[in-house]
Order: C-alpha cells, then structure tokens, then sequence
C-alpha cells in the first residue's frame, strides 16, 4: 500500500496556514468553529473532497463527510469510515484534527488510484468541534452524529460571545446555528455513524511512549473514560493580621489537603494499575483573592480519568471520603457535583487487528497503547466498530504550537490507515 507522501504534506501544510498565528517557536493556528478560519478551513477541506470526486454532505450540525462509492461497491452497505476535526484550540499545533482528516482523504485517493475495487463505499468525515474551545465541552460533532446529544440541543449552544472572529462580531453571543449559518456550513439531517460499518481515526500521540521507544505508529486499545468535578469549599474570610491561627477556618488551607489527598490517591491507583490513572485539581478560584485576607470560599475543578471505570469510580468516592473528613478536622463546609462523566472507550477487535495487519504487512513496528485524551472515536466506537492509530509527536507537545509530527511519520500512520481501511472495505 502505498500514498502520495507529498500529497499530504501539501494538503497539511496549506491547512495549517489557515488561521496561523504569530509563534516564536514553532507553527501555531486559530480555527473555533464558526470562524472565519473556519470557514476557510471547511471550503478547503471540501474542495480537495470534490477534487477527488467523492460525494459531499454537510449535516445539520456542520458535520462535512465525502464519500466514494465505486461501481465495485454495495450502495446499501454500510461505509467504512475515516477522520477526524479540523477546528483547534486558540494558538494550537497544525496537526491534531487535520492529520487525521487529511490523513483519510490520502488513503481514499490512494485505494483509488491503485485500482482497488471496494465491496462497500469509503466515506472520509470532519467532525465539528471536536476541541470544545467556543461550544460546548469537546466532541459535539460526534455526540450528534451517535445519537448522544440531539440536533435542536446542539444548535442551541451558545459560545457566551466568546467566538473571536477578530471583526464585527467580536464580543456578541451567537448559537451554533447563527454561527454555522453565517459560515454557511448550517447543512441538513443527521449525520448517522451507526449506518457506518467502521470507523478509523488518526491522530498524534500527545505524548512521548512512540517517541521514546522509536515505533512509528501505535495502535490504541482503550481511549480514556473522563470524569469532571466542581468541589467548593467554605470557610470563613477575615483579616489576616488580626485572626489568631487558632481561630482561623481558612478555606484555600482545606483545598491544599484534598489536592495533595487526590494527587496520593491517583498514585496509588496508577501504580496498582497500567499506568493509566490520573487524577488532576486543574482549577482554582480563590475568594476574595487578597494578599491580607484568610481565604473563605475556594472552587476547585477536578478531572479523573482511566481506562478503567472501576477505578475512575473509586478514585471519585475517595475524593468525597477526602471532603468529609477535611469537613470535619478543618470546620469547613464542602459540596461536590459531577458533571461530565464519560465512561472509557475500547477499541474494537475487529479495528484493531486490522491495523495490525497493515502494518505487519508493510513490515511497519506498531506498539500497543491507550489513550488519555478524549477524541471523536471514543463517542463513535459506542455506535460502531472503532479503531485508532497514533503517529509520534514530537516531545509530546500538544495544543502549542510546538506540536509536531515529522512528515515521514505522517505519511507512514497515512499508509497504515489505507491498508486498514482496504481490508475493511473488501469485506462484504
């Protein structure tokens, strides 16, 4: 199997000029969906669909598929799938989305220029907002497309007048239906991955495991379960000079012990385990946030993952033990409320085996890993068989513009996934 290495390189490195932003290391882009660069990013995107002939839908939600159906191909029979998101994170890497997108469109042009006849149509899809920067929490795309969230719920997202188009529209709340439709990618129906017979997706490692073991590729098992937490202590505010330690009920004084609890907590569980537990205090809001005032209300966000819910369930009981006995040693008072809890996601046997085969066969090294970030498939491998393929990233960085992937790795992942998607494909 093989692609048009340059082919690629040219397609990412033109998409990565879309909304490029000034970086002093590094190649950085700006694409929120509802953009201007977003806009410039879907009408590439669906140019170079349409230059490789393949039949172009934008659904209701903005969700941009393109699909070859050859003589050779059942019309009725389910589509193997392929890619990813093309919107990114304020001052991201041009990489993570795009890879994947593009990525899928070079396997499909590929199969096609080697005269392979598939049994069932290739359908290469660009999720909308997969990064979750200017609505909703990530993966609203695929939430749609999987039945999780419905059309009219989606529509109705707000970006809080947080959408940056850097013009006339700055500053002014728009739904995601306002946003799409003045972009022009307010398409209609539903997108439905359930109708898909699998679904393949590739994406940068965001970490360093294939880097450091020098593998061109990983094949993941598992892609994270995801739970986030809102905890709010509550102490007592008053002056700093004139309160007695002793009479003191310092509120961020409490929150240092339950992040320090959490922190052994999820070492115990990633040592028990594969590695795999993280349990993360990533937000704190302090008030009244003065140098010469005891603390008296503390908001924390708390995020736990693994790719095991048992243990993402037990790290979280542990955390509101942590909270009832620091209530009790301290005389604050605390609350907690869950609101995103995404159970882990495994790969299917079928996606994955079929991965390891096109790499075995082009006698391609592939490693074996999970997934500690949440990604499009995860939603998708509910409703279908999924699989996943990471390619290098460079020291790891992500969401930077530090982040890459060498050119070379790119185009190996590329050819993995047209293999994978051949065999797939052939199959009645």
């Amino acid at each position: 199997m093989d692609i048009d290495a340059e082919r690629l390189r040219a397609d990412l490195e033109a998409s990565g000029k879309i909304g490029e932003v000034d970086a002093s290391e590094g190649w950085g882009r700006t694409v929120l969906t509802g953009s201007e660069a977003n806009r410039q990013a879907r009408d590439r995107f669906v140019e170079r669909l349409e230059a490789a002939e393949l039949a172009v839908s934008v659904d209701a939600v903005g969700n941009v598929t393109g699909t070859w159906t050859p003589a050779s191909a059942d019309r009725e029979a389910g589509a193997v799938a392929a890619g990813s998101h093309l919107d990114s994170v304020p001052e991201g890497g041009i990489f993570d989305g795009p890879l994947g997108v593009y990525a899928a469109l070079e396997a499909v042009r590929s199969l096609q220029e080697s005269g392979f006849e598939p049994a069932r149509p290739l359908t290469v899809v660009s999720f909308t907002e997969e990064e979750g920067s200017t609505f909703s929490g990530g993966l609203l795309g695929s939430s749609v497309a999987t039945g999780q969230r419905s059309v009219e719920d989606a529509l109705a997202l707000s970006d809080g007048g947080a959408l940056s188009d850097g013009g006339e529209n700055q500053g002014n709340e728009r739904t995601l239906e306002d946003a799409l439709e003045t972009i022009g990618y307010r398409g209609e129906g539903r997108l439905d991955a359930s109708e898909w017979e699998a679904f393949l997706e590739v994406h940068v490692e965001q970490d360093t495991v294939l880097e450091t073991r020098g593998v061109p590729v990983g094949i993941v098992t598992d892609i994270t379960g995801i739970s986030h937490s809102s905890v709010r202590i509550r102490g007592e505010a008053n002056h700093a000079g004139t309160t007695a330690m002793g009479e003191r009920t310092d509120a961020l004084a409490a929150a240092s012990e339950f992040v320090l609890e959490l922190e052994a907590a999820g070492n115990r569980a990633a040592e028990a385990g594969d590695n795999t537990a993280v349990a993360t205090v990533g937000k704190c809001t302090v008030r009244p946030n003065a140098t010469n005032v005891i603390p008296g209300a503390v908001d924390l966000g708390v995020d736990v993952r693994d790719v095991d819910g048992k243990v993402m369930r037990e790290l979280l009981g542990e955390a509101e033990t942590f909270l009832e006995d620091i209530e009790v040693e301290r005389g604050v008072e605390t609350t907690v409320e869950r609101h995103l809890e995404v159970e882990p996601a495994p790969m299917s046997e079928r996606c994955r085996q079929a991965l390891e085969f096109g790499a075995a066969d082009m006698d391609i090294d592939s490693l074996d890993l999970h997934s500690g970030a949440a990604h499009d498939a995860m939603h998708v491998a509910r409703v279908t068989d999924t699989g996943m393929l990471f390619s290098p990233s460079r020291g790891g960085y992500s969401h930077s513009p530090l982040e890459w992937t060498d050119w070379a790795d790119c185009a190996t992942a590329t050819r993995v996934l047209a293999a994978a998607m051949k065999r797939l494909s052939s199959e009645a």
